[in-house]
């Protein structure tokens, strides 16, 4: 009688662990889902910002250009001024 409650109480460690092993693999699908939807948007949002930067980049080209380039027209007429 005692074997037979043991071997009971066993199948039913085993029956919960079973349950539990089942709980931990759903959890561990919904995390790696979570992570691979947070790795995309990571990568998303690493994309649009270097894009920006790149714009920033060209933007701050083209005004230092212009700037040399006014600077330029400022020293020639500073020169007409002075030649006079």
């Amino acid at each position: 009688m005692e074997r037979e409650e043991e071997i009971l109480h066993l199948r039913e460690r085993i029956e919960e662990l079973e349950e539990k092993v089942e709980r931990l693999r759903f959890s561990r699908r919904v995390l790696m889902n979570l992570l691979e939807k947070l790795e995309q948007e990571r990568t998303s949002c690493l994309l649009r910002l270097e894009k920006q930067n790149q714009k920033l980049r060209q933007n701050n080209s083209r005004f230092a250009n212009n700037l040399l380039h006014k600077n330029k027209q400022i020293m020639e007429l500073e020169m007409r001024l002075n030649r006079r």
